[in-house]
């Protein structure tokens, strides 16, 4: 199972994520779908955080990713960074609502 954690503040932002293990939803030497969406949603973010705010603080290892956002940024860039990482979530949270046995999307707060 994969298990995504959301950090948040006590105002609801996102400080960051930590997305660990595989789906386990293929059989053993094909191709795992729900693990693919996973890692595309997380690095799609990635993505949108380093174009559009300049962020490239994530860490990786074979069935983990994880980012944390700096505490030292611009508004605007804060700014863009809460609407990246909130659709993140939606998206991991649409997938756990279809194969809730294969991931598990929890917050804790920080």
């Amino acid at each position: 199972m994969t298990r995504a954690v959301i950090s948040c503040f006590k105002n609801g932002s996102i400080k960051g994520f930590d997305i660990k293990g595989h789906a386990g939803a293929a059989k053993d030497g094909e191709y795992d779908m729900i693990c693919a969406a996973i890692s595309a949603i997380g690095y799609t973010a990635l993505g949108g955080l380093d174009e559009l705010c300049g962020l490239n603080t994530y860490k990786e290892s074979s069935g983990n990713l994880s980012m944390t956002l700096p505490d030292r940024m611009t508004d605007e860039n804060r700014a863009k960074a809460q609407i990246i990482l909130k659709t993140m979530v939606i998206g991991l949270r649409q997938i756990e609502n279809q194969y809730s046995r294969h991931i598990q999307v929890s917050f804790k707060e920080v």
